[in-house]
Parts: C-alpha cells; structure tokens; sequence
C-alpha cells in the first residue's frame, strides 16, 4: 500500500512538473541564438530585440532568444549562411550582401521610387509572399522589412548628373548599378565599413537612406544630399531562421514565431520612417546640405537608371527568372501600397 502510494505521488508530481513548463509542454529552455548585423544602438536593432522579447513573453518564457548583434557572432554578408550552417538559428542582414545569390528579391532593391519605409516594408513581404523565390528554401523566412528611399550623400555638392562622374560611391547590390547609371564608381561595402571609408577618402559618397547619417553616424563624414527620392531604391532585409530549428519547435511555438512576426512587418516599416526623419534632422543640425534637385533633374536622373531595370530583367532572365513578371508585380505592389 505504501509503494503504491509513492507511484502515485510520483506520477502526480510529474504531471504537475509538466504543466509548469511553458507553452511547449517540454521542462527545457529552448534557446536560440540571434545574429543582427545593425550595431546594438540602432533602431532596427532595438526593433529586433523588441520582436525577442516579445517571442520570450508570449512563450512564458519557454523560449530564450539570445541576441548578437553589431557582427559579433557573423558578418553581415555571413550572416545568411551563418544560418542556413546553424552558427546562428536566427539572422538579419540584407540580401544585397551576396550580391547575385538572391535575383528575385534583389528585385525589389531596383530603382523604383519608394516613397517612405513603411511602404517598402509591406512591398517587399508582398512581393515575397507572391513570387515565393526557391533561393530562399534552405531557411525559414519569418519576416522581411526594407528602408525608406535610397538617396545620394556626397562630401562635395551634387546638383546634376555631370557632377557625380567619376565619383566613388559606396553602394551594395542593384545601388552598385545605380551608381554606374549615373557615371560614378560603385565601391561595394556594408554600412559597417562606410564612415570610416568616407572619412579617410577611400570613397567620396554614399548612396543611402538619409537614416543612416545619425543611425551610422555618417552624417559626421558627409557634407551634402542630393535628395534623389524620385530613384529612391530600398535594401530588403530579412529575418531568417535554421529550417531544422523551425521544425523543431513545437506547433504552438511556430504559431507565435508567425504572429509576432507578422505583427513586426508594421514595427519595422514605422521605425524606417521614424529614424529618416531623425536622420534628416541630424544632418541639418550638422549644418550639412539637402539639395532639392529640379523636376527637369530629377527626370534625367530617372532616365538614366532605366538601364538598371533593363539589365535586371536580361540577367535575371538567364537564369530563367521572369523578371519582367518580377518587376511588374513589384510596380504594382507599391502602387498598391502607395494609395
């Protein structure tokens, strides 16, 4: 009677254990790791660990979510593979990165005008959603998001096509053609690398979301803008996560990955056009230079990158990708949004 007694305090106190143990039914801490190539004092980065911690919260804490960022624990163009390898089971970084590895997705970098983050933002988790490019099969993709526009930061003036030739410009991925287009002199670098390059003269330019001149300090390196909106192109990122990992998760787990990702889509976008308003600022205060181009400008400038587009769609076509399906969808997509 005695022994029976202990196996079903035994038993009960299990069960009770059990209960106790989180969403996911297990006693374990699942904890996973998070590369991010944004240094910790940016905002998206602050965005990130925000959609962590909100992941910790909604899993009673049956999840850890530990956070690298700054490319403590991957580079940012190591960070995709860092987690398609397991270095990491979670990553941020940019598709521009692997310049070529990404051809639908780098679609949506072209020059097309984005007006605000926001809209880039849900264009590019739009586009993705419809084209469902297989180049992204080896992980899980949980979200995407996508700065505001594109524009030309410089150390002399630019107030026409004529001025920028010749000119090193950092740029990475389609912004590399751009700057072609434009007769200047891509130099590929990630944003990391940039003030430094800028301010020992190794390049002479940046093209860049006006964010980046407080988000990455560059407005301290940089004495002008040429706000080139109508051109303005977007750097998509993405969230990404071990495709063995994901599926080790329990099914309630996913379910809150999915939701709070979902939810961070409009997180991320805000944040774009809160920080270009910030970064605007900044230069400002800096005594630095917005230069308006002329509407007749402007419509040079956009002249100009049609070959951007052209060239896109040929290469892209090559590796038997309809990128004029893929472009078209993305113009109709913005529009969308834009309304």
């Amino acid at each position: 009677m005695k022994r029976l007694c202990l196996v079903v305090l035994s038993v009960s106190l299990a069960v009770i254990f059990s209960g106790s143990c989180g969403k996911s039914g297990k006693g374990d801490v699942i904890e996973l790791s998070y590369s991010i190539f944004f240094p910790p004092t940016h905002e998206q980065c602050k965005a990130a660990v925000s959609w962590a911690r909100e992941i910790e919260k909604r899993t009673n804490g049956s999840v850890k979510i530990n956070i690298f960022p700054g490319g403590t624990l991957t580079k940012a163009n190591e960070v995709y593979d860092g987690v398609v390898k397991g270095i990491s089971d979670l990553g941020m970084s940019c598709f521009a990165y692997t310049r070529g590895r990404f051809p639908v997705m780098e679609t949506a970098d072209l020059p097309l005008g984005y007006p605000s983050g926001m809209i880039a933002t849900k264009a590019v988790n739009e586009f993705y959603k419809v084209m469902k490019p297989e180049e992204l099969k080896d992980v899980k993709v949980l979200y995407l998001h996508a700065h505001g526009p594109g524009l030309l930061h410089t150390k002399k003036k630019v107030t026409k096509l004529e001025d920028i030739k010749g000119l090193k410009i950092r740029s990475t991925g389609l912004s590399a053609k751009v700057v072609e287009a434009l007769k200047g002199i891509p130099v590929a670098m990630s944003q990391g690398s940039t003030y430094e390059a800028l301010q020992k003269g190794v390049v002479e330019g940046t093209f860049a979301p006006i964010e980046t001149l407080k988000g990455w300090r560059q407005g301290e390196v940089i004495k002008y803008t040429a706000d080139c909106k109508d051109i303005g192109y977007t750097t998509s990122m993405f969230v990404v996560m071990n495709n063995a990992k994901w599926e080790s998760l329990p099914e309630d787990v996913k379910k809150i990955f999915t939701d709070v990702s979902d939810e961070w889509v409009g997180v991320h976008g805000k944040t774009w056009d809160a920080v270009d308003i910030e970064g605007r600022k900044y230069t400002l205060e800096l005594k630095n230079t917005i230069v308006e181009l002329t509407k007749e400008e402007s419509a040079r400038w956009v002249k100009a990158v049609e070959t951007v587009l052209s060239d896109h769609v040929a290469e892209t076509k090559k590796k038997g990708i309809d990128g004029q399906k893929a472009v078209a969808e993305l113009k109709k997509i913005i529009a969308q949004f834009s309304k």
